[in-house]
């Protein structure tokens, strides 16, 4: 036999080994059989909002050859939408979707991991979140409820609400009941209104029977769906309390330490890309939803300046009192504001003085 013949067989015959002596049991070590079950907030009628936790749990089977599943269930299947985190910390269910200002009843620091009237847009929210330490904070205050987060999604800056009567001046948010979330709320509150908390799927007849004078959701995707324009036909805007409102995967503490470091990785990797597509795929249907609204009916209408200087003041004085007396609440706030002074001098250099521009441009019908 000729020597290279001879290598040639040996170079074979190492290969088939490592294949059948290492690659296999490698794989099988790496991608152990892993089921879990995710609890939505949302209902399956919101595709882009729900769907993002489908997204995220399709990027995670694909990732490890379909050994961890993760079956997610919309709000009510199996968990009442606004329980979705104390499912979590109590191990019912090893994982949930969710918005963090859903449960500031437990702690106002909640709200921050979503968003606060006044505080930060989609694209900021990222930077401060990925680059700027909010992850980490956000998680050392959310250990104490035995969860473990990760963003995964952002609606962007939302409207600011459907109105059966239109609101002008400070005077008319008097007595006016509006389902609205998170901190939000508190700020209405010392403007007096009468804040709602309410669940997807439970704002509709609530508005439709005059429980409730006004409703915020999302933006004009969402919005539509759900129908508020036929029983409140002033669309608001914009929503100053929800700059850009970020979702979260919560998790289970003792489950997600129990995962393999691979795995880890690879779900916040998921995570990361289902964040991403939540945000682009609201920036493409909403523009073409609000056309189809206005066409249905909806009058658009701009929040006054006397409304929305005075949301802003009330929402600094709310801040004062809660960084005065909640040292948790008082970190995280501080972290985000600081980072925000620096960023809004950015995007007003450069963002805003292109987008103005270009607006200009489409106003005048030349895109």
């Amino acid at each position: 036999m000729r020597r290279r013949d001879v290598i040639r067989g040996l170079g074979v015959g190492v290969a088939a080994g490592a294949a059948g002596t290492l690659a296999r049991p490698a794989l099988a070590q790496s991608n152990p059989k892993v089921s879990w079950r995710l609890t939505s907030s949302f209902p399956k009628s919101l595709d882009t909002i729900y769907g993002t936790a489908e997204i995220f749990a399709k990027y995670v089977a694909q990732a490890t050859d379909n050994n961890f599943q993760i079956q997610v269930f919309a709000a009510g299947e199996i968990v009442p939408g606004l329980q979705a985190a104390d499912a979590v910390t109590n191990g019912t269910v090893e994982l949930c979707h969710t918005a963090g200002y859903y449960y500031v009843g437990k702690d106002p620091t909640w709200a921050l991991a979503t968003a606060v009237p006044f505080a930060l847009n989609a694209r900021m929210q990222n930077a401060w979140m990925y680059y700027g330490g909010g992850v980490d904070l956000v998680n050392n205050f959310l250990a104490k409820s035995n969860i473990y987060a990760l963003p995964c999604g952002n609606t962007g800056a939302q409207m600011g609400g459907w109105f059966r009567k239109e609101v002008n001046t400070v005077a008319d948010l008097n007595g006016l009941k509006m389902r609205i979330a998170g901190l939000a709320g508190n700020v209405l509150a010392k403007l007096g209104g009468v804040p709602q908390q309410l669940a997807g799927g439970d704002i509709y007849p609530a508005l439709e029977k005059g429980t409730i004078d006004a409703t915020e959701w999302v933006g004009p995707y969402d919005d539509e769906k759900l129908g508020f324009y036929k029983v409140a036909p002033y669309y608001y805007y914009p929503a100053f309390w929800e700059g850009g409102a970020m979702l979260h995967l919560m998790f289970n503490q003792q489950k997600w330490n129990e995962l393999p470091e691979t795995y880890k990785g690879i779900v916040k990797a998921a995570a990361q890309a289902a964040n991403c597509d939540m945000l682009a795929k609201y920036d493409y249907v909403n523009p073409q939803a609000i056309r189809r609204l206005a066409a249905a009916g909806a009058q658009l209408r701009p929040f006054s300046q006397e409304i929305s200087q005075a949301y802003f003041d009330a929402a600094q004085q709310l801040y004062a009192e809660l960084t005065a007396k909640n040292q948790d609440f008082k970190t995280i706030y501080e972290s985000m504001t600081a980072y925000r002074r620096d960023a809004y001098l950015w995007f007003q250099v450069a963002e805003y003085s292109y987008d103005t521009f270009m607006m200009v441009q489409q106003r005048g019908n030349k895109l």
